[in-house]
């Protein structure tokens, strides 16, 4: 794959319309005010039938699970596609991303790695309780792992325990920089179980919580350099007590102590970076072409100069390098197969080291209007600046690849 087919083009086109006619009005409210993205979010997912097809889609899944576990599945169940299912999911991503990449950021946390979380580990029960409201975004979701004491060191700093206690467990600890977390429904708590024995030979246990439970406390919206149409807050749990049936997979023996389910949402977190940073470069490039022909400075428009080309030349590299890793990923998602962790952090350390280069090279293109909240670079700018961070810092992701090519 080398470029869009005409099918996917009327489908972004169709997206970029809704964007403009239905989020960019809001724009403001939406960096300034306190209008929190969720319903924007459901009306695009409505009017593009994505909450029908995410049902029909668990639907299926749900069903050839109840066969396999009976030992009745036929022999290829699981078809492979032809790319168009990953296309479609990366077009809204990418259209998003080019008016208020917070709105994608809230989303994937929801729908994606939260939805994950439950669908990767949970009991066929737990899916149908939790995952398909998630997936369609009538509820909202939370993914919590990072705490105060534990960003890049997420495993090895945590202090979050569940302690059994009878038939129930009690969870206590906190977390910060949580997604959603203030207006979250349904919260994926991940924690040590306490067994007496060194934290670092404690079992990772995923338990899911809900909005109102006795002892779980939801902070207000936190305030923060970009990203401002996502949500982020701190959670709270004292002594919440719950039942194995909100322990992920009914069980503590999850593979590599539960260690492995985290690094794998860290996997589909990551590798989603390269269409977000597509979409911001691809509206910097776009607001940079157009000032540049517009712009007049000593007699000329700004685009005639040298350095005002080379800077538009070095945007346009970096948006054909970042759309051809998103037709790799789409193409792979064809082929049945998933990137692994050090192609996930390839991508993601690409992604957000152009898109905050190409982001802080709109800003200066525009001079003092770039550095005015009237004109998107500077918000665009402020958004490319937590790709280089959450999900893993980009000293992270040159560790993981490094790893792997030395293994």
């Amino acid at each position: 794959m080398f470029e869009w087919s005409d099918e996917q083009l009327m489908v972004r086109d169709a997206v970029r319309e809704f964007v403009d006619r239905e989020i960019r009005p809001q724009r403001d409210e939406l960096e300034f005010g306190d209008l929190a993205p969720y319903d924007l979010l459901r009306s695009l997912m409505r009017t593009f039938g994505m909450d029908a097809m995410a049902r029909e889609s668990f639907k299926r899944r749900i069903e050839l699970e109840r066969l396999e576990r009976d030992g009745t599945a036929p022999v290829e169940a699981r078809e492979r596609g032809d790319g168009s299912d990953s296309a479609l999911m990366m077009l809204p991503i990418i259209e998003l991303c080019r008016c208020s990449p917070g709105m994608v950021t809230a989303m994937g946390v929801s729908m994606g790695l939260t939805a994950a979380a439950v669908m990767s580990k949970g009991t066929i029960e737990q899916k149908e309780r939790w995952a398909l409201d998630l997936l369609t975004m009538e509820k909202i979701g939370a993914w919590a792992i990072t705490e105060p004491n534990s960003g890049s060191d997420a495993f090895g700093g945590m202090q979050s325990t569940a302690r059994r206690d009878g038939e129930e467990y009690v969870l206590n600890g906190s977390k910060t920089f949580i997604t959603n977390g203030p207006y979250a429904d349904t919260t994926v708590f991940i924690c040590k179980l306490d067994e007496g024995n060194p934290p670092s030979e404690r079992k990772i246990l995923n338990f899911v919580l809900e909005r109102g439970m006795p002892g779980f406390e939801q902070s207000k919206p936190l305030r923060k350099m970009g990203m401002h149409s996502s949500p982020t807050g701190q959670l709270f749990v004292t002594d919440v007590r719950v039942g194995r049936d909100r322990l992920l997979g009914e069980t503590e023996d999850a593979p590599g102590g539960g260690r492995d389910g985290a690094k794998a949402t860290f996997t589909m977190e990551r590798t989603g970076v390269a269409a977000m940073a597509l979409g911001i470069v691809e509206r910097c490039l776009e607001l940079c072409v157009a000032y540049a022909k517009d712009r007049v400075q000593f007699g000329h428009p700004i685009g005639d100069y040298q350095l005002i080309q080379l800077k538009l030349a070095k945007m346009e590299v970096a948006r054909l390098n970042l759309q051809n890793m998103v037709f790799r990923q789409i193409e792979m998602g064809g082929a049945g197969r998933s990137m692994n962790l050090a192609e996930a952090s390839s991508c993601k350390l690409y992604g957000a080291q152009a898109a905050m280069e190409v982001a802080l090279e709109a800003v200066q293109l525009f001079g003092g209007n770039g550095y005015m909240a009237e004109y998107e670079v500077e918000q665009l700018c402020r958004d490319a600046k937590v790709l280089q961070i959450y999900a893993g810092t980009d000293e992270i992701q040159v560790g993981h690849i490094a790893r792997a090519l030395l293994a």
